[in-house]
């Protein structure tokens, strides 16, 4: 599994590229525009990894990287069970 600050870090590196791109042609709305997107999609990030924390320490253990996709299903499932 990917580490938070390497999938931060790519997000970053695209998002930079662009930006400085965007810098070099004095394009000042495509640069606002991709500082909002970057924000936004920074803070959507951060909440799917914190999901992906959450269910990978259901029951206390770290998931094993062999399980299986009806697992990974399963073990969704399980999380967002409402209970009475």
């Amino acid at each position: 599994m990917r580490t938070r600050s390497k999938i931060i870090g790519s997000l970053e590196g695209v998002y930079t590229e662009a930006f400085q791109k965007a810098d070099r042609s004095g394009d000042r709305s495509r640069m606002e525009a991709l500082d909002f997107g970057f924000q936004r999609d920074q803070v959507m990030l951060e909440v799917m990894l914190d999901v992906r924390d959450a269910l990978a320490s259901l029951g206390g253990e770290e998931e094993a990287p062999e399980s299986s996709l009806l697992d990974k299903a399963m073990a969704i499932r399980r999380f967002t069970k409402l209970r009475p």
